[in-house]
């Protein structure tokens, strides 16, 4: 089972992000703090949950934390930032929306910049060690497939309710074949043959 958090007595929040690897769509993140006490054996990194898991402990999540947020950062601003820097952008109005603001931040990955005063720390792979972390992956990662399932009814040549905007084949031809759409990351290499001139 994942450990609640990394501080025992400070009040900390998990950070992580959602799509980052998508060629159309938002990046997600959310920002999660957990009753100190809180444990849960199914809550786990949110890429090796069963949707319908997911589903439920979205559910869980948001009734039992002592406070979460979503944000998300549009492909507008992530052609303009680059996805890295959207990324963290995402994490921070994640956690500026927070109703508490917490002692400590706890983020997913090895890259964060500083939040206002507040003292952070990166881990690897952290999804799959701290539950505050693996709480705020599901949240984003629930919250930004709803978004790709709405809006796939715009544009379902794509199939974006099953790729989610991910770089699959299937999402790849259909943008050779019928070109991009405002959901399109325009900064991201597309095509194939995008693809074929970097190797």
């Amino acid at each position: 089972m994942l450990i609640n958090s990394y501080h025992k007595h400070f009040l900390e929040c998990g950070t992580d992000e959602a799509g980052r690897g998508c060629l159309a769509g938002p990046v997600v993140a959310a920002a999660v703090i957990l009753p100190k006490r809180f444990k849960n054996q199914l809550i786990n990194d949110s890429k090796v949950l069963k949707k319908s898991n997911r589903a439920l402990l979205k559910d869980l999540i948001e009734k039992k934390a002592l406070g979460f947020s979503v944000s998300f950062v549009d492909n507008f601003i992530i052609d303009r930032v680059n996805i890295l820097n959207a990324s963290i952008q995402a994490m921070h109005q994640s956690i500026e929306e927070l109703e508490i603001l917490p002692e400590h931040i706890l983020v997913d990955g090895n890259r964060f910049k500083p939040f206002k005063t507040i003292p952070h720390l990166c881990v690897i792979k952290g999804d799959g060690k701290y539950l505050n972390i693996a709480a705020a992956s599901i949240l984003a990662k629930t919250y930004r497939d709803a978004y790709m399932e709405k809006i796939h009814e715009e544009f379902p040549v794509y199939n974006w309710k099953q790729n989610k905007g991910y770089p699959t084949a299937q999402h790849r031809e259909a943008i050779e074949k019928y070109g991009t759409t405002k959901y399109h990351r325009m900064s991201f290499k597309l095509l194939p043959q995008q693809l074929k001139l970097t190797l």
